[in-house]
């Protein structure tokens, strides 16, 4: 799936779950595009001459949905098609880094070629610094978050984030979930352009430079010299002998002696036509030093970008795409595997657990009941061998059980270090209101134990998603997306 198509398919995703009254797209909206995506997909697959795809079908579904929406609202069709601020970030940064170092020689003597140069010794001083820092970086692991700001990443992914006046709710709010969910599904891709993008600006303001130095000299005679408080003749050969090794080692370029050195100690004149020399030297030296690592290192992450953008890592296990693909026809349905916890489910709870998981993952989707897990047993052990092709794992808690952080934080703490995949919750308020009845002032109970509940589960990493297991229609589990998978610790 190429990163376009990941763009419409979570933009769809956004809108369809944040529109839980279904009053902007209505269930005949949906059907429809649905059905109207599956022949299309099947017309592509024949002309191809192939089978049908679970991605060729979310491609037409986004396109029919997006299509439909934009007819309804046309203040967000220019919005729907937009690519953030990358574009004109790749190519605006470094024209702009080359003009400002084709200026860089203003700073300086239009008619000196220092050899102690502060501007183009700290171009390749301060990139020999960066060389450094990556390859530390790239050694040293840093947080998932990295080394670019959030607001930077979201204007990046997806422009600004002001949207459209008078929208309604149901698709402002979509609109406002994808941006937050694009940004951090395209966050890996956007870091690899900003990278690419500030080797490219590195690269083109060391370029811009060299240029200014043969442009001005087309037009100047250089003379060449060089002063300090605290460096001798000797002290000035060495560094300069450190600084222009490589260049002398690589490039044909004339080299220098000490007496070379010591006879353009700046007395108040300089040398008159001695500046080629140590032009070609600083050229050579800012090229192989700075242009060219730069370059490569924006050609690598320029591969890296290409290939997200040919295989946008969006994860189609996910419940919404799990009930989505039942459509399709030639997917495995989803499998719902679920660990009580210190929770035995009788048989209406169980026939509550199955319409939950069709809820979530399609009317053929199937339910993993392992046994409740009791007081102080390890749940890794307990949840058993992953099945084979397993959609969601979840624990489930009972609401009336107050949450302990010795026992139930620790239960969700070990299985999320053992999911790769992450876990959701399952908190089931049926035992606590049939307990609670028409008691008075249960209403209220119920809503600060759902509370205390969300809170703690926030607390490990994890989202409750309460459900009325005797109920399920009481609280659609498709409403807000399904159910929110934690991350991995």
């Amino acid at each position: 799936m190429n990163e376009q198509l990941a763009r419409d398919v979570v933009l769809v995703r956004a809108i369809e779950t944040s529109d839980t009254g279904h009053a902007v797209l209505s269930d005949d909206d949906r059907m429809y595009a649905s059905r109207s995506a599956r022949e299309l997909a099947q017309w592509q697959a024949a002309d191809r001459k192939s089978g049908v795809t679970f991605e060729l079908f979310l491609q037409q579904r986004s396109e029919q949905i997006l299509k439909r929406l934009a007819e309804r609202t046309p203040a967000v069709k220019p919005w729907f098609h937009g690519h953030g601020a990358a574009g004109w970030f790749a190519v605006g940064l470094p024209l702009l880094a080359l003009l400002c170092g084709a200026l860089l020689d203003r700073i300086a003597d239009p008619h000196r070629v220092d050899l102690l140069s502060a501007p183009l010794l700290g171009i390749i001083g301060w990139n020999l610094v960066v060389y450094v820092c990556v390859l530390v970086f790239a050694l040293i692991p840093v947080k998932k978050t990295g080394r670019t700001s959030a607001g930077m990443l979201r204007r990046l992914s997806v422009g600004s984030a002001q949207l459209p006046r008078k929208l309604p709710a149901a698709l402002a709010a979509g609109l406002t979930r994808f941006i937050a969910e694009w940004t951090e599904l395209s966050a890996r891709l956007s870091r690899a352009r900003v990278a690419r993008t500030f080797h490219l600006a590195a690269a083109a303001f060391a370029l811009g430079a060299i240029v200014s130095l043969y442009a001005r000299g087309l037009t100047a005679q250089y003379g060449a010299g060089w002063e300090s408080t605290f460096l001798d003749a000797a002290q000035v050969h060495q560094i300069l002998s450190w600084v222009f090794a490589p260049a002398l080692w690589v490039f044909p370029v004339q080299g220098f002696t000490l007496a070379d050195v010591e006879a353009l100690h700046f007395t108040g004149v300089t040398l008159a036509g001695s500046g080629a020399r140590w032009v070609h030297l600083y050229a050579a030296t800012v090229l192989l030093l700075v242009v060219v690592p730069r370059c490569l290192l924006a050609i690598a992450y320029q591969l890296r970008v290409a290939t997200l953008c040919r295989n946008f890592p969006l994860d189609l296990e996910q419940p919404y795409f799990r009930k989505l693909s039942g459509q399709v026809g030639n997917v495995e349905p989803g499998l719902l595997r679920v660990l009580p916890y210190s929770y035995t489910l009788d048989e209406a709870r169980d026939r509550g657990l199955a319409a939950i998981a069709a809820a979530l993952l399609g009317e053929q989707a199937r339910v993993m009941l392992r046994p409740s897990l009791a007081y102080g047993e390890d749940p890794v052990d307990a949840i058993g061998p992953d099945a084979p092709g397993f959609t969601v794992t979840a624990v489930l808690f009972s609401m009336a059980a107050t949450p302990e952080q010795e026992n139930h934080g620790a239960v969700l703490d070990q299985l999320r270090r053992a999911s790769p995949r992450g876990i959701a919750v399952l908190v089931d308020e049926s035992s606590l209101t049939q307990r609670a009845g028409s008691q008075p002032g249960a209403d209220g109970r119920l809503a600060e134990r759902t509370s205390l509940w969300r809170q703690f589960c926030h607390s490990h990493g994890c989202t409750a998603t309460v459900v009325n297991l005797l109920e399920p229609a009481k609280h659609p589990v498709d409403a807000d997306g399904g159910l929110i998978v934690s991350e991995a610790p």
